[in-house]
């Protein structure tokens, strides 16, 4: 009603010009509801109702919402700016702010979610409907809750989608309830607070069945073997046997190779063991042949084991502490920063990579909780690259080649069906 009076003193005061010869007033209806009315230069009249169709219906033309604000602008340009300006400021003030009350209107996981993934990884988040003070959002007002203990994490908040999310600092455990909250305390960008507290409650899935390692059989000997070439830019160290095959031994290179008399092996001052090469005497071809067999079949059973985990990190575990458990990539593996496999020495993990397993510099991974290096197994389908003075832990099976920059270490076993390259690299083999 009040934008009717205003478009009626607008038009009063500049109507001629505005409706180009046409007169304008207000009348009622038969039911009673208000009509802006133009008289048209040729008596026909132009109706706008509240709440009516736009239809036409004989020398009437209703005007619909474009119509009237083309004549409520017409109007206006042929009034004096600063009255014109005190018109609609007055109208304006009478127009209701709408004020939506502060709500989450979605979660992660959704409330009543069963078998949730107790991490490492696992964030718990809510959408807000409207942009919120990030201020607002700490570890006292977004809370995890495990029955009565709290559960420590970290808070965070992002504009764009208007989330925040809670990170736990450890992995949630398993076939538990949990229940988050947000309090009345948070507070949207324009100071609205919730009415009340919103919760929401998941319940983790069991613990998995516990993975068993890898059999590496025959393969296990050695803890590096190849199948293409072993080479090394002196000076490494290496505690354990090498091998290569069906290459040759000259096709293991910077070792500076003297042969046993027997010419079943030969020695090296990196090696803290013995060399073999599948043209050396027997049973030395025999048993490098079944090696690599051994090698081949150990890769397609870490490759074939059902994942607990998938696209972790979308690809990148940066800072991860990563529970025992068989985790699958579609694409290639990142690790940046340290990362830390928690278990016990019983424990196993299983990494698929269907594509690169890449290790940035100066970078560890680190076994806590008595985690043994020998019952972590890397199936890597790609390359293996592990970054200058990187510290690696496990046993590489890989399809293509390893590559160990300057410095690097492993309490493992590189496993390659190409070729390992090394550089004053220290290797130790991690017992079976």
């Amino acid at each position: 009603m009040r934008f009717r009076n205003t478009l009626m003193v607008l038009i009063s005061l500049g109507a001629a010009a505005a409706l180009q010869g046409c007169s304008a007033m207000m009348v009622g209806s038969d039911t009673g509801a208000d009509q802006f009315v133009a008289e048209t230069a040729d008596g026909g009249r132009a109706d706008a109702l509240d709440g009516a169709p736009d239809v036409t219906t004989g020398p009437d033309v209703v005007l619909g919402d474009r119509q009237v604000a083309d004549v409520v602008a017409d109007a206006a340009a042929d009034v004096p700016a600063d009255m014109r300006m005190d018109i609609l400021a007055d109208a304006a003030a009478d127009v209701p702010v709408v004020d939506v009350p502060l709500a989450v209107i979605a979660t992660r996981p959704i409330n009543g979610a069963i078998n949730v993934w107790p991490g490492p990884g696992q964030q718990v988040a809510a959408v807000f409907n409207q942009p919120m003070d990030p201020t607002t959002l700490t570890t006292s007002t977004f809370t995890l809750a495990q029955g009565a203990t709290m559960v420590t994490g970290l808070v965070s908040y992002d504009p764009p989608s208007r989330t925040a999310t809670f990170a736990p600092a450890a992995i949630l455990g398993s076939s538990l309830l949990y229940t988050a909250t947000i309090s009345t305390s948070v507070r949207s960008a324009s100071g609205r607070g919730l009415a009340v507290a919103y919760t929401w409650s998941f319940t983790t899935r069991a613990a998995p069945i516990m993975t068993l390692p890898v059999n590496l059989l025959s393969a296990g000997n050695y803890v590096i073997l190849a199948e293409t070439q072993i080479s090394t830019v002196p000076t490494s160290a290496i505690t354990g046997d090498i091998a290569v095959s069906p290459a040759a031994a000259t096709f293991i290179t910077g070792f500076s190779l003297v042969a046993d008399s027997t010419n079943v092996f030969s020695r090296s001052t990196q090696v803290t063991g013995r060399v073999y090469a599948a043209n050396y005497m027997p049973p030395t071809p025999s048993n490098l042949t079944t090696a690599t067999t051994d090698m081949t079949t150990a890769f397609t059973d870490a490759a074939g084991r059902a994942p607990d985990v998938t696209e972790l990190g979308a690809g990148n575990v940066a800072g991860m502490t990563l529970a025992p458990g068989v985790y699958r990539w579609g694409t290639g593996l990142l690790i940046p920063t340290n990362l830390h496999l928690a278990g016990s020495a019983t424990d196993v993990w299983i990494f698929q990579i269907a594509q690169n397993l890449t290790m940035s510099s100066a970078v560890r991974i680190l076994l806590n909780g008595g985690a043994l290096a020998r019952n972590v197994f890397w199936q890597v389908s790609g390359l293996v690259d592990i970054g200058t003075t990187a510290h690696f832990e496990g046993v590489i099976l890989c399809r293509t080649a390893i590559t160990m920059r300057t410095g690097a270490s492993i309490n493992g076993r590189l496993l390659a069906q190409s070729a390992v390259s090394i550089d004053s690299s220290t290797i130790v083999d991690p017992g079976r």
